[in-house]
């Protein structure tokens, strides 16, 4: 139906709410004031007559529900989560006469005036001297009467029956906060031609007559002659419920399901010979679906009629609604839209032949028609109207609360005697519409801004994930670390710096995370919960092409041998923080993230080691020793000494300064280490000992594993080490040049390791193979090899001592509590001694 001008938007206060946690509601008290809660503690009052609010009602919990029961003295009912509060106006507001104060009273409402005590009130309605109440439990949704008392000056309750509805299915939401926003929606109905007794009050909020005819179809006969009021209750889960209060062993009924949760519940004239009269129920659903319920005649001339049940579905979604005569204002947040409910007489005969179900109303209802009035969430209707417009008061997103005047459509305006509107009301009109139209593209612009930004965002991220995903040897987005050792409160520990390199062209944004994992050394878990590893996550909003992002965890304290150490580094994305709240709340968990690896990590002994700090005497590793151990370590050291177990798999040796020493050592051509190394020989074989040195510091200072350490070799002396291992226990490395037996011209370097820690010595040995392997990797390359690179039992090695490794790791526990301990220690020994004897040559 085509409109004959914009709707005129008036701005009467502001509340300054930036937007509710629940449904608002809006109560209108006659024609002098307004109520309205935002779904927060505050209710506020508002003086059509003084335009200004005058009064601030402060409550203890948020309040839900309104009422408005209109005696002599104004009393207002308040649904909180504790219950039900009853407060009178009349003695709580400040008098109007005399009050020149432009700030409204702020009132605090305390517990005094709590009349009903129930839990997570949703709705409430009055009906003559009977209050109802709509709570949610944890399964299901109960109604509850309370028979209520204002003789006495504090009113009474007293409860007379409830009601258990569970949801449709079973089920309701998990989520508490989408619960509480869904509220179901109470209404009383009457037939038009019962006139209530006078100690019944009729509220105008939520009360509608309607035809007797479609009153005794749609609840039945017994209500009807008994004029009993019937309470109406949608629910979120789409069902329409109704009620007989006066009827003996009453109970409750489903009329209909919308399938959708219900927004609105009215009454409206559908016929066209029906105006000003209620001939009909509307309610609507917040995906859009109407259903009009009306009496359908079985044909022109005869008098059998039933209930019919007409249905449409209109661009949604919608959030509140009233009804007008025959018209349906409703809003869905971005408009206000104007429905006509006016279908016309027609029989059963006229309609589908599909039987006594609903009809579709297609061919019956108009389109709705748009208003152009945005980010409105709550309606009353005004009791005014002027030269045939509908004034409606509306709440908008914002917290302001506005007067709308709707126009009326030609055929209406037509019929209408007076003449037109001022020139000043037009103008008031074409800048209202103006005011409309460039606040809701101020929305659209935001919405767009918005959506190119997580598209953007979204395209980085596909872009991360092919690069770290394409199969690419080096790969731009890697991570590095870096050992330290750092005392805190007396204590050592070590801890690793993991530094995420960002060389490619994307940026990292919002959403990312860098996941570390460290494993312990690889053998199977011990029974007593040993072998655990350790996560650690680190969020972090940017890191822009070329940028790096450091994090610092920790690996081991001062007494633990759990090396070599496997680091595992992977970037985890969450889409929680780039959709919107309730887009990502229904996402399954599995698709909530995704990981990529990033890179493996490897810390060994090497890696680990104090330079300088070890000082090689046995007094500072029994100070460290007793720092680090507990009582329970210091009773099973005890007991091991009492057994004279001489040395311990773990790397313990045992105490006195005739402590067992143990060695390995690794044979290395001078003319190898001085091409991988680019050391350039000066042509003398004197000078082809200088790679002692250089071999030591690349051997302290090489990242191998992608881990390098972070301690100088500000104290090492000419070509020898003293460190002090991860476990306590003083270590010395050294480096000789020594000829290889039968080989005049051939020069070797002969890497030793010495410590009173077979732990200690294993774990370097085997650090010092992984390097030897990155060496003869690098030793091809180089054109100042004379001689062809030659590798004697590299690998057969290195995997002997990585067997011998997780022999000592595994025996720990079976060496201080098995029975077996000295078989395990002399399995042990005898591969030691082997290693030991038996050193590796590589030409």
């Amino acid at each position: 139906m085509a409109m004959d001008r914009r709707c005129v938007v008036e701005t009467l206060a502001e509340f300054g709410f930036t937007g509710p946690a629940v449904t608002p509601r809006m109560r209108c008290c006659g024609e002098t004031d307004v109520l309205t809660c935002t779904g927060h503690d505050e209710v506020y009052v508002y003086s059509k007559k003084e335009r200004r609010v005058k009064a601030v009602l402060q409550f203890p919990q948020p309040v839900t529900d309104l009422l408005l029961e209109c005696l002599d003295e104004q009393l207002l009912f308040a649904a909180c989560s504790s219950g039900v509060y009853s407060i009178p106006l009349q003695s709580v507001l400040p008098s109007s006469q005399g009050d020149a104060s432009p700030c409204p009273a702020e009132l605090k409402i305390s517990s005094k005036f709590l009349t009903v005590e129930e839990k997570d009130v949703s709705s409430l309605l009055l009906v003559g001297s009977t209050l109802l109440t709509l709570s949610l439990r944890d399964t299901a949704w109960r109604l509850t009467l309370y028979r209520w008392s204002a003789q006495s000056a504090c009113s009474s309750f007293e409860m007379l029956t409830s009601f258990s509805l569970p949801p449709a299915g079973g089920l309701l939401p998990a989520d508490g906060a989408a619960r509480k926003r869904r509220k179901p929606v109470l209404v009383c109905v009457r037939p038009s031609d019962a006139s209530p007794p006078s100690s019944e009050i009729t509220l105008s909020a939520g009360h509608f007559r309607l035809q007797p005819t479609l009153f005794k179809l749609l609840f039945g006969i017994d209500a009807a002659l008994a004029k009993s009021p019937v309470v109406l209750c949608g629910l979120p889960d789409g069902r329409l419920y109704h009620l007989p209060l006066h009827l003996p062993a009453s109970r409750l009924r489903v009329l209909h399901s919308l399938e959708q949760p219900i927004v609105f519940i009215g009454a409206c004239s559908a016929e066209e010979t029906d105006a000003g009269k209620t001939s009909a129920l509307v309610a609507v659903g917040v995906m859009g679906r109407v259903v009009l319920i009306r009496t359908e005649r079985a044909g022109p001339g005869k008098e059998d009629c039933s209930a019919g049940f007409i249905e449409t579905c209109v661009p949604g979604p919608v959030i509140c609604g009233c009804t007008h005569g025959n018209v349906l204002y409703y809003s869905t947040g971005s408009d206000l839209l104007r429905l006509d409910l006016s279908v016309g007489s027609f029989s059963k005969d006229d309609a589908d032949k599909d039987g006594e179900g609903c009809r579709d109303a297609d061919s019956f209802l108009q389109s709705p028609v748009s208003l152009n009035v945005c980010r409105v969430v709550a309606f009353a209707e005004d009791l005014s109207t002027a030269a045939g417009e509908v004034q409606l008061l509306g709440l908008s997103v914002r917290g302001s609360l506005q007067r709308i005047t709707a126009p009326v459509s030609r055929e209406e305006a037509a019929s209408l005697q007076g003449s037109s509107a001022p020139v000043g009301r037009g103008v008031r009109e074409l800048l209202s519409a103006i005011g409309d139209v460039c606040e809701r593209a101020s929305e659209l612009k935001t919405a767009i801004r918005s959506k190119n930004q997580t598209l953007k965002h979204l395209n980085q991220v596909l872009n991360i994930c092919f690069l770290l995903t394409g199969g690419l040897q080096d790969k731009p987005i890697r991570c590095h670390g870096v050992t330290e050792w750092r005392r805190l409160l007396r204590e050592d520990s070590l801890e690793l710096t993991c530094v995420l390199e960002n060389s490619s062209p994307f940026a990292f944004e919002q959403g990312w995370t860098l996941s570390v994992t460290a494993f312990p050394p690889s053998g199977p878990p011990s029974r007593g919960g040993g072998n655990v590893s350790r996560s650690f996550s680190f969020p972090f909003h940017s890191v822009q092409p070329g940028e790096t992002f450091e994090v610092v965890l920790p690996l081991a304290a001062a007494g633990d041998a759990s090396f070599p150490m496997t680091i595992s580094c992977s970037l985890v994305f969450s889409f929680l923080g780039l959709l919107a709240e309730e887009a990502a709340a229904n996402l399954p968990d599995s698709q909530r993230s995704f990981a990529l690896p990033l890179s493996t990590l490897t810390v060994d002994w090497l890696h680990a080691l104090q330079v300088g700090g070890g000082g090689g005497s046995t007094a500072a590793h029994s100070g460290a020793a007793s720092q680090c151990g507990d009582s329970r370590t210091d009773a099973i050291r005890a007991f091991l000494n009492s057994r004279r177990i001489g040395w311990e798999a773990g790397g313990t040796s045992a105490p006195g300064p005739e402590a067992e020493q143990f060695s390995a050592s690794v044979r290395l051509s001078s003319e190898l280490v001085g091409s991988a190394l680019t050391w350039e020989p000066r042509g003398e074989k004197s000078a082809r000992r200088d790679v002692c040195g250089p071999l030591l510091d690349w051997l302290l200072a090489a990242g191998c594993g992608g881990v390098r350490p972070g301690h100088h070799r500000d104290q090492v002396d000419g070509s020898v080490v003293r460190a002090q291992c991860p476990d306590g226990h003083p270590v010395k490395l050294s480096a000789t040049a020594v000829d290889l037996e039968g080989e005049e011209s051939l020069t070797t370097v002969v890497l030793h390791m010495e410590s009173p820690s077979i732990a200690a010595v294993c774990g370097l040995h085997h650090a010092v193979l992984l390097r030897v392997q990155t060496l003869l990797l690098k030793a091809p390359q180089n054109a100042a090899a004379t001689r062809p690179v030659q590798s004697l039992g590299l690998r057969e090695t290195l995997h002997r001592v990585e067997h011998l490794l997780q022999r000592i790791q595994q025996s720990r526990v079976s060496q201080a509590f098995a029975t077996s301990a000295g078989q395990t220690s002399q399995s042990l020994r005898d591969i030691y001694r082997d290693l030991r004897d038996n050193p590796l040559v590589v030409v």
